[in-house]
This record gives C-alpha cells, structure tokens and sequence, in this order.
C-alpha cells in the first residue's frame, strides 16, 4: 500500500515536470515580443476603460496608440482629453494637435407638458426594450423614451433624469464625452458637440423628421423644417433635411439669430449671459410755450381793454 502511494505521487510529479518543460517550450517559441511603451502609455491613462475611444479598454488603447505613432491624430480619449493626449504624447516622443473639449447633448424637447402622453408602458424599464416593442408613450416616434438607459450607461455620474420634465440631464462638469450614453440611446436623440467658446453653444434640440404639422402635433416645440433659422443664418451653418433643421458646431459663430427666429423654440442657446433689460427712460417733460415777452404784454392789454368795454355797456 505503501509503495502504491510512492509510486504515484512520484508519477505525478514526473508528470507534472514534463509538462512544465513543454509549456515552457511552447511559451518561449511562440511567444509574442511586445513593445514596453505600452506599459508607458497604459500608465498615464485615467484607467476608466469606458471605451469611449473607440477601444476595447485603455490597455487596447495604448497598444493602439504605440501603433499609430507618431501619427497620434487619429488616436483621442475623451476622458483624459487633451492633457492626457500630451502626457501620451511624452511618452512616444511625439506631437499630437489639441482637440475642441466635447460634451453630451440632449437633443429633445418632448417635455411632459410639451408631448402629452398616448399609451402607458408597464413593461421593462429600458429603453432598448420600449424601442423594440412600439414608438412609445407619445405621438413623437423619435424622442426621448424616458426610461434611462443614458443614465446607466455613464459611468462618470454625468446623466440625471429629470422627473418634471421626463428628459435627461447632462452635468457638464462631470460629463467626459466618452459617448456611452450615445450608444446607449436607442432613439439617437443624444450627440457629443463642441463646448465651444465660453461652454456657449447653439443647436436645435430636436430629431423628429414628421412635416410640420405632424410634428407640431405630436410636440409644441418640435422642429418643423420651416427653413426660417436656415434663411436668416449669416454663416450657412444651418442646414435642412428631412424635416429637420440641423446646426454645424463647426461653422456657427453663437449669433443667436436662429434661435430668436425658430417659431416652435426648438433651437436652444446654453451658457449665454442673461441680458438685463435696459430701464425705461423717464418722459421728457413738454416745452413751454414760446411767447415773447412783448407779446404777452400785447395780449394782457388786449384782454384789459375787452373787459373794460363790456363794463361800460
């Protein structure tokens, strides 16, 4: 019995030898030399592994960086942004062209008193789910489904409901412009834009490509493609298509002509300071009568020589 568990703990441990010598045979002749600035670049992410890059994590990202250098213009993380862009670029030795800060934009303006509901769901909560089975609760088919799927998808906190107005809210501080909240948006009613200058921007805060009465319909504030704010743009900036009015962050210059020509309020200003409007001016009092002395003193006697007439008669 003895020798029976000698025998096989000494079987195993040839065994397992053997093996270990194969494993490290194949692991040395197959092994896959890998460039160690990748290490370098992993080190001065920020680690969030969102995605947002285009990548499947910041470990794929830095790879995908060390292989496109030095051409690194291809390459951004949106979380990090441009200062981590430059702490990357320090580690190839490279340059690497300063981008405009992006961030979330909700495009929708179907507010509960805006877009009264049609149907009740009291299905799953998601609006992936929701988009699958029907339009939903409105007679809009293109707006928001309110069910949240934006705000479980950002990982930075960045994305509220509102519960007065059933629409998303983005907290530009805490927003990173990863776009996990655009994939995760079924409608396509959110999109990353510039910050622009000052975190000043303009853009039409709809998706709804109905004509205009049927999207006036289904919401107060719906776009109408009316073409107005198009028109009345200096910049060619605006652009109409399907219906829909659509603004290039590119080419707008923050006039604001658009928005005050828009008759639905469906273009929206953010950031803008508010303008105090200007006192009212007290009235000018009314000049005097110009009469010359000489001829009031005319008129004076005039009136003394009537009056001394009737008393006499």
């Amino acid at each position: 019995m003895t020798q029976t568990i000698i025998w096989t703990i000494a079987i195993i441990t040839i065994l397992g030898a053997l093996l270990a010598v194969v494993l490290y045979v194949v692991a040395e002749k197959f092994k896959v030399e890998e460039d160690p600035r990748i290490d370098e670049v992993e080190k001065v992410l920020p680690g969030a592994n969102c995605g947002g890059c285009g990548q499947a994590g910041c470990r794929a990202f830095a790879q995908y960086c060390v292989e496109s250098s030095p051409n690194l213009d291809r390459c951004f993380c949106p979380v990090g942004g441009n200062e981590g862009m430059q702490k990357v670029a320090a580690v190839l030795g490279v340059e690497v062209a300063v981008k405009e800060p992006q961030v979330a934009v909700v495009r929708c303006n179907g507010t509960c008193a805006n877009r009264p509901r049609t149907n009740e769901y009291g299905g799953y909560q998601s609006c992936r789910v929701k988009a699958a089975l029907y339009s939903g609760d409105t007679g809009c088919s293109f707006g928001c489904l309110g069910c949240g799927d934006c705000v479980a998808a950002c990982q930075f906190g960045a994305i509220t409901m509102n519960p007065e107005t059933g629409l998303p809210v983005v907290d530009e501080e805490k927003c990173t412009a990863c776009g996990a909240c655009v994939k995760a948006c079924p409608k396509a009613i959110i999109e990353l834009r510039n910050k622009g200058k000052r975190n000043m921007r303009v853009f039409v805060s709809c998706v709804n490509k109905d004509k205009g009465a049927v999207a006036r319909k289904a919401c107060s504030a719906a776009c109408i493609g009316c073409g107005k704010c198009a028109k009345v743009c200096p910049f060619e900036a605006i652009t109409v298509e399907n219906n829909l009015a659509y603004i290039d962050f590119a080419k707008c210059r923050l006039c604001k002509k658009c928005v005050a020509e828009c008759p639905t309020g469906a273009i929206h200003a953010v950031n803008f300071p508010v303008v105090k409007p200007k006192p009212e001016a007290p009235a000018a009092p009314k000049p005097a009568a110009n009469v010359t002395p000489s001829a009031a003193n005319v008129i004076s006697s005039e009136v003394e020589k009537s009056q001394t007439n009737k008393k006499e008669e």
